[in-house]
């Protein structure tokens, strides 16, 4: 039996979304993920990062800068105590400007594709697995892959009636998970 999963969602989870953020100096850690995310990982979870990215579609920056920051971020939570297994990313964007990635994807959330394919990498029992997300995308995408549970987090900013109905639990911040999954699980 592999250990339970929390998928998080990258932008307004994990960082201040600012719109397209890709460089080191743009990235904002939302307070307390860090530690949260220490918690988690010392909890016995395994965090998985899926993150649509259609700013490499529109051109605003390369994969190779996405792969960067990703780089710099992973090493952010790994000083702090957290192991994210792996950054799954989706550059597409039907609307693009880099031809190559201008397509319909079944990658880009609400599609389970990214879902889909850390199960097959990491050996992850969907049905088990949890999704942490600001948007309703994330929580289509998180249903459309069977997963357990869909938390949203607000992270300082209004979120939409739409995703808060697709929820399972609305958080103000990744901050409140630890404690949150705690009493639904009583410890793991």
């Amino acid at each position: 039996m592999s250990k339970p999963t929390v998928f998080l969602d990258r932008d307004g989870v994990i960082n201040v979304d600012h719109g397209y953020v890709h460089t080191v100096s743009e990235f904002e850690f939302i307070p307390g993920v860090l530690e949260a995310a220490a918690k988690l990982t010392a909890a016995g979870y395994r965090l998985v990062v899926v993150t649509n990215q259609s700013g490499i579609a529109r051109g605003y920056y390369t994969e190779g800068q996405f792969q960067r920051l990703t780089e710099w971020m992973v090493e952010q939570f790994k000083q702090a105590g957290a192991c994210i297994e792996h950054v799954y990313h989706c550059p597409h964007h039907p609307e693009g400007q880099v031809a190559s990635f201008a397509v319909n994807c079944d990658c880009r959330k609400p599609a389970p594709g990214m879902f889909y394919q850390a199960k097959k990498d990491l050996n992850i029992e969907l049905s088990e697995a949890m999704m942490v997300g600001d948007k309703g995308d994330d929580m289509r995408a998180a249903q459309n892959a069977g997963l357990k549970l869909c938390f949203l987090v607000k992270s300082g900013k209004p979120v939409s009636t739409e995703s808060v109905e697709l929820a399972d639990y609305v958080v103000e911040s990744l901050a409140e998970l630890p404690a949150l999954l705690n009493k639904l699980f009583i410890s793991k």
